[in-house]
């Protein structure tokens, strides 16, 4: 092997980067500005403070997520409410199997007419589930139009 086989023979790691950060830059903040940073760099949603401070300086765009605890617990709830919901549809199928393979006509015809009851008591609960649900949406969205401007 000659010098120059052995300088080109792959050491293993990490492969160096092109351009490295290479310069650093310290500074100190008071307990005030610190607050406010730490503010600013978590409604930025970024998960790197050198690279927040770089876009900070340069004046790149910077995103600021802002999260509505409100919105968040109602999509919560709305959502296990729907699961619950669907459960009780799973049931009510294997309820009328039921009723058709252990009772006679009659009395499967008797207990399906209560079910029925039921059944329209719980479109008409489905029916204010979806109407707040919208309402929930326009209100929501005309929101972050308006925080948009």
């Amino acid at each position: 092997m000659d010098s120059q086989e052995k300088n080109n023979r792959n050491k293993g790691g990490r492969k160096p980067k092109l351009d490295p950060s290479i310069h650093r830059y310290v500074f100190r903040l008071n307990d005030d500005e610190n607050n406010k940073f730490l503010s600013l760099f978590e409604a930025s949603g970024m998960d790197n403070k050198a690279r927040f401070i770089t876009s900070v300086l340069f004046s790149k765009e910077i995103k600021t997520v802002k999260i509505d605890k409100g919105s968040v617990d109602f999509y919560m709830r709305l959502t296990s409410f729907y699961s619950q919901f669907r459960a009780v549809g799973v049931n009510y199928n294997q309820v009328v199997k039921l009723l058709y393979t252990h009772f006679t006509e009659k009395k499967a015809a008797a207990f399906l007419y209560r079910l029925e009851k039921q059944t329209v008591e719980l479109t008409i609960l489905c029916r204010k589930i979806i109407e707040l649900a919208n309402e929930f949406n326009s209100i929501h969205h005309r929101k972050l139009k308006e925080n948009d401007r």
